[in-house]
């Protein structure tokens, strides 16, 4: 049984397809030439060697899914494909100067990118690398890059906001499917960009072009760049990309781990317990719900279990992503996400991008300081929770926390308790429709209880 994936077929040369859980892709012969100069030119194997393009195998013809095949391949998987609008500041920066690297090694061994796509980079083993083997086509002495307005949108436009304007604004990438129009990037940056060379020629010039001839038509034929001209364009990308910073501060979670009522023993002491009861799963895959900075997922994803990390605080992911790339770690991945607005099925036929829960469900998660917010905070009831947290994985370790506990105290300093059920015994009721209580231990040092829990 074969299924061509529904976020790939705007490419004509080529396509994604599942046979028997496997993943393909389909090279349609009218890359076939492009695909030969990809091979013989050695940059695949050079961007491969780098750790910039993902791996693939050759597999067999009689897969192809139309008669128009060339060819077809087994990419190396992808465990969780993450999109650019739960990525932080760093992780999106990250992939534009992969993306531009990538580019110009491409150029050296006479191909370029023919589209620039955030949506083809991945993080990978701790790496943002290519996931698009299409994306490469033959370059012509003379020719611009055709992938420019893309890559400045993708990229240029949402760091740029993030950066010099509010770093929330990187979440505009989740209505547009195509980037934020630069148009849309030069009327919220402030006026002082316009004296940053790279920002005034990549962003306002580029803007105020495309407005001026938005209503002609203009071949990329009749517009002439030497190599050198066009190298000189992907430095000076480069170069207004890596001055663009953002230092993560003054968010409300930012900082939770030194504003907590966990002792330091305590809270080594949960960490020790959680890591006890994932050691009654089999879980292989872990999704860390209200993560923070991580600390609680390396329990995890220093196991060797491929864990993500989701939160919706940005300074808690960037810093979480910061202490990735510090420390070289290969299997977690930070991402922001907002478990009250998670990200939808979005797209063509509300199937390009995938839903949050589209998208497991893990073999085990986390729940851990969390259950409170989103029942008190966000008003969840306990049955609703117990429902979603079954949809998300087999295995689930929760903490419950109770009215007594002091952060519970303090939700609900400033508004009427309306929350009869938000007990311990209600608790227990309510996700003991979907799981099985493994096991309940109280954890030191504190009124809280932690819960193995395994879907029913």
């Amino acid at each position: 049984m074969s299924k061509i994936l529904a976020a790939s077929f705007r490419d004509p040369s080529g396509f994604l397809f599942r046979h028997e859980g496997v993943l393909y892709r389909q090279i349609n012969r009218v890359y076939a030439d492009d695909y030969k100069l990809l091979n013989e030119s050695g940059l695949y194997e050079r961007l491969v060697g780098k750790n910039l393009l993902i791996p693939h195998t050759e597999a067999a013809m009689d897969l192809a899914q139309t008669d128009q095949a060339h060819c077809i391949i087994q990419p190396e998987l992808v465990p969780f494909i993450s999109y650019p609008y739960e990525w932080s500041f760093s992780q999106l920066k990250d992939a534009a100067l992969t993306t531009l690297r990538i580019q110009k090694l491409a150029l050296k061994k006479g191909l370029t990118l023919k589209d620039a796509s955030a949506y083809n980079i991945q993080f990978h083993h701790g790496k943002p690398l290519i996931i698009d083997t299409l994306s490469f086509a033959a370059y012509n002495e003379g020719e611009p890059w055709v992938a420019y307005r893309q890559f400045c949108q993708h990229f240029l436009a949402p760091l740029a906001l993030m950066a010099l304007k509010d770093v929330r604004l990187g979440a505009l990438l989740r209505t547009g499917i195509d980037g934020i129009p630069l148009d849309l990037a030069a009327t919220l940056l402030p006026m002082r960009t316009k004296l940053n060379p790279g920002l005034l020629m990549h962003l306002h010039a580029h803007a105020s072009s495309q407005k001026k001839h938005e209503d002609r038509q203009i071949s990329a034929k009749s517009t002439t760049v030497s190599q050198k001209a066009l190298l000189g364009i992907i430095d000076s990308l480069r170069g207004a990309i890596k001055k663009l910073e953002w230092k993560p501060a003054g968010t409300e979670w930012g900082a939770y781990y030194s504003d907590t009522n966990y002792s330091d023993d305590s809270l080594s002491r949960k960490r020790d317990l959680v890591k006890q009861l994932l050691s009654q799963t089999d879980a292989k895959s872990v999704w860390d719900l209200g993560a923070n900075n991580g600390f609680f997922s390396r329990v995890a994803s220093e196991q060797g279990l491929a864990t993500l990390a989701f939160d919706i605080d940005p300074t808690a992911v960037e810093n979480n992503w910061r202490e990735v790339k510090e420390k070289g770690e290969e299997n977690i991945l930070p991402l922001l996400m907002d478990l009250t607005n998670p990200s939808p099925d979005l797209g063509w036929d509300h199937a390009e991008r995938t839903s949050f829960l589209g998208r497991g469900p893990a073999d085990a998660v986390f729940a851990l300081a969390l259950i409170h917010h989103l029942a008190i905070s966000n008003n969840v009831p306990l049955p609703l929770l117990a429902d979603f947290f079954a949809k998300a994985g087999r295995w689930l370790i929760i903490e419950f926390v109770p009215k007594s506990d002091s952060q519970v105290k303090r939700l609900l300093a400033t508004r009427e308790d309306v929350f009869p059920d938000y007990t311990k015994e209600g608790f227990e009721k309510a996700f003991g429709e979907a799981f099985e209580v493994i096991a309940a231990e109280a954890i030191e040092g504190s009124e809280r209880t932690l819960y193995l829990l395994k879907r029913k």
